[in-house]
């Protein structure tokens, strides 16, 4: 069977995700994710790609990936080869790191819903996959995700954006109480998740992540089509 064309155009913004193969972990250990964003952030540069989320599970990652130039395809030929290759050479192993292709979804970027739909997807992994230790444990305390970093003190990486994230959930500018109005909402989900707490509209919601070819409207599918 053919594979499908990727959908390519300028400003596109897309829901990445890519296990590893036979859903074998893509990370050994922390080292390995240090490297695996090292990675991005040099696939960035040289692409000009805008990350606004991101989460390292161990068997997968998720990105919500914004490519001002249509060139998708490229960015994320180099980014996750380069990876595979220094993985490899890293653990002495050979072969393919990667399940198959990655899913890129386009996502109607313009529509804040469907956007922080996204966001929150991403940055709700951890929780939704129990992966939080300890009855006070909070969604900040796993590193691996842009969550902490966006709602922190430090400044982002030049390849990590979070203006978008915050307006998509109607909070103003990124200052100290926009992230910390940010962290109060996240943080209140995955208590409620991790409580079996789940919304039937959250749950057909993130079915449409999982799942979908397009995340957005009748108009947005239209015009991808």
């Amino acid at each position: 069977m053919a594979r499908s064309v990727r959908v390519q155009y300028a400003g596109a913004v897309y829901h990445v995700m890519c296990r590893g193969d036979r859903r074998e972990e893509i990370f050994r250990d922390d080292a390995d994710r240090r490297m695996f964003l090292e990675t991005l952030g040099e696939a960035c540069g040289r692409s000009g790609f805008r990350v606004h989320a991101y989460v390292l599970m161990p068997n997968h990652y998720h990105l919500l990936v914004e490519t001002p130039e249509p060139n998708l395809v490229d960015g994320m030929r180099w980014f996750q080869g380069t990876y595979t290759q220094r993985f490899n050479a890293r653990h002495r192993v050979s072969g393919h790191l990667f399940q198959g292709r990655y899913k890129a979804i386009p996502v109607e970027a313009d529509d804040g819903d469907y956007f922080s739909t996204v966001c929150d997807y991403i940055h709700l992994n951890p929780a939704r996959a129990r992966m939080l230790c300890g009855e006070k444990a909070r969604l900040a305390d796993f590193p691996w995700s842009s969550y902490p970093l966006q709602t922190g003190r430090r400044k982002l990486p030049e390849w990590l954006e979070r203006r978008r994230v915050f307006a998509a959930h109607g909070l103003p500018g990124e200052g100290p109480q926009t992230r910390a109005r940010y962290r109060a909402y996240l943080e209140q989900r995955a208590r409620a998740m991790r409580g079996g707490d789940v919304s039937e509209e959250d749950e057909a919601a993130w079915a449409g992540v999982r799942r979908g070819w397009f995340i957005g409207g009748e108009g947005f599918q239209a015009w991808v089509e």
